[in-house]
């Protein structure tokens, strides 16, 4: 990054915080600012849980607290613990708090219109298209990668969906049993590490490293929910893996796949990786493949 590129991205936000309106403790000409206004859109009609709207939203539970008490105080919504876990709280919206959604999304549409307007027809789809880049970019840049035990509720909901997935996609079908799957041991440090994709704190990937002794470092097990497809996760991961294991001091990184998979291949191939022959007998493997890496000079 440079000092235009971070001059761009300011330049925007001041931009777009201005003309939408965010700026004013009256949003949309409502008696609340734009963070009770969001909170009432994300709990919308179906209700959430409290935990779900701080992961989504990316506040720490004090602020989340303050906002739902304020709506409460209003009479727009009901905070009750869940009666299967009384740790958890449920937010649901009131009879107010539903008119009070209806105008916000009447408005909201208003201020959209108001943008688009004084466009024409090419200005208007131009704008759109780019916000939906910008939508798209921002979503890629805010998905965290972690390294958590492969064993972790987490990391298990990723595996069972990629084992799912498999079994769809292979002629064959997919049979966990009979695949060289790796020891959860093999996947935590010293002798690996495995990642989860996570994206408002939800899991939407993972991707796990091997890194025998005295052998070239093996990708195992990467995946993308389908969701989160086209925001460059997979690339991400081959990235973060690689630099792993230059630091670790391979001089080889080793994947393989199946024949199915046409969308991983050709990212390998665009990411480095050359096709070479069978260094394993795992059974569902097509294609087989390589990179040479470099270790980061010391000093």
């Amino acid at each position: 990054m440079d000092a235009t590129q971070i001059d761009g991205v300011r330049r925007f936000n001041r931009t777009v915080t201005e003309r939408v309106g965010v700026l004013h403790d009256h949003y949309l000409g409502l008696d609340r600012p734009v963070a009770e206004a969001r909170l009432l859109w994300e709990i919308g009609v179906q209700g959430r849980d409290v935990r779900w709207l701080r992961e989504r939203l990316g506040l720490d539970s004090g602020y989340v607290s303050r906002l739902l008490r304020s709506l409460e105080t209003d009479g727009l919504v009901t905070v009750e613990p869940q009666p299967e876990d009384r740790r958890v709280r449920s937010v649901r919206l009131t009879d107010a708090g539903r008119t009070e959604l209806a105008v916000l999304d009447r408005r909201s549409d208003e201020l959209a219109g108001s943008l688009l307007e004084p466009l024409n027809a090419d200005q208007r789809a131009r704008l759109v298209a780019a916000m939906a880049e910008v939508n798209r970019l921002l979503t890629a840049a805010t998905v965290t990668l972690d390294v958590v035990d492969p064993e972790r509720p987490d990391a298990q909901h990723c595996l069972r969906s990629y084992f799912a997935e498999m079994q769809e996609r292979f002629e064959t079908g997919f049979d966990p049993a009979r695949s060289l799957l790796p020891d959860a041991g093999e996947l935590r440090p010293p002798h690996g590490v495995f990642l989860v994709a996570r994206l408002h704190g939800e899991p939407v990937g993972c991707a796990g490293l091997k890194l025998p002794p005295g052998a070239p470092a093996e990708i195992k097990r990467m995946w993308v929910d389908p969701r989160t497809r086209g925001l460059g996760l997979g690339r991400r991961f081959l990235a973060e893996l690689e630099a792993r294991a230059a630091r670790h001091g391979c001089e080889v990184l080793r994947l393989d796949t199946n024949k199915a998979l046409t969308a991983a291949i050709g990212l390998y191939h665009s990411c480095g990786f050359q096709e070479v022959a069978a260094f394993n007998d795992e059974p569902y493997a097509h294609h087989w493949f390589e990179k040479r890496i470099t270790t980061p000079r010391s000093g």
